[in-house]
């Protein structure tokens, strides 16, 4: 059955695309679910980075499931639905205050590329393949994703991927800059939980307050920050891990961060 599997394991949420028989796709269900998870990971204190991955080693997400256009994507109205369920999905990770990663493996075609561009860090397998088949099946790619995908790719190499339709390797995303890492495929478990926990050992106020300001910085390039985020990246010099890691670098050991 097609589902978003949530667990935790000590400060790292994981999240689970599964719809194996279907390389993943994601059902309007799954996508409504979405920023459901996030949040509930995102307000849960214990935790401090997110992984989201795909069911198995052979797809992280293939993108939506097609077998649903007819029934639920037909028509203006319909349309418009689902095109929200969508967007709200691609949004949530932007909305946590916590690092996001995309562990990919396989496949990552269509909105499953969509999804993983709107995380914070992707890192994939050497089997990992990227595609935006938009123009190949005739549905309109939306302006927010191209948005996405600019500060990327920047605007030839985005117009490429999305006007050839064509895929590429995980050597290629390396060289475009659209993956942070490449592993083995045996290796991609261990290098991820690896990233995450060196994350995890960070001060949380830090890094919520380096999030914001990469989203906002990426979506309003060049502009000044919101009075809001200097606030809260000024806060962190009154904050008890400011003390904390002040202390233990002095010391010479590690912080015990607390996120206050």
């Amino acid at each position: 059955m097609a589902d978003v599997i949530v667990s935790r394991v000590g400060a790292v949420g994981k999240i689970v695309l599964s719809n194996p028989g279907k390389h993943n796709a994601l059902t309007f269900e799954m996508w409504s679910k979405l920023p459901k998870v996030l949040g509930a990971l995102d307000a849960d204190t214990s935790v401090r980075v997110i992984i989201i991955q795909g069911d198995g080693d052979g797809a992280f997400c293939s993108g939506s499931d097609i077998s649903q256009f007819q029934s639920m994507r037909t028509g203006l109205d319909a349309q418009a639905h689902y095109n929200k369920a969508v967007e709200e999905a691609h949004l949530a990770p932007a909305r946590c205050g916590k690092p996001v990663v995309a562990k990919i493996r396989g496949i990552c075609y269509g909105g499953g590329m969509g999804f993983a561009t709107a995380c914070d860090i992707r890192m994939c397998a050497e089997n990992a393949r990227f595609r935006i088949p938009a123009a190949r099946i005739g549905i309109g790619y939306p302006g927010v994703g191209i948005a996405r995908l600019l500060p990327l790719l920047g605007p030839q190499r985005t117009g490429d991927i999305l006007f050839s339709g064509r895929s590429f390797n995980a050597a290629e995303a390396s060289s475009l800059g659209f993956v942070a890492s490449v592993s083995e495929c045996r290796h991609l478990d261990d290098d991820v939980d690896e990233w995450a926990q060196r994350v995890a050992d960070n001060a949380p106020l830090t890094i919520r307050a380096i999030k914001r300001a990469l989203v906002a910085l990426t979506v309003n390039p060049g502009m000044p920050l919101a009075e809001e985020i200097e606030a809260e990246i000024a806060a962190c010099f009154s904050s008890e891990d400011y003390q904390e890691g002040t202390q233990a670098f002095r010391e010479k050991r590690a912080p015990m961060f607390k996120g206050r």
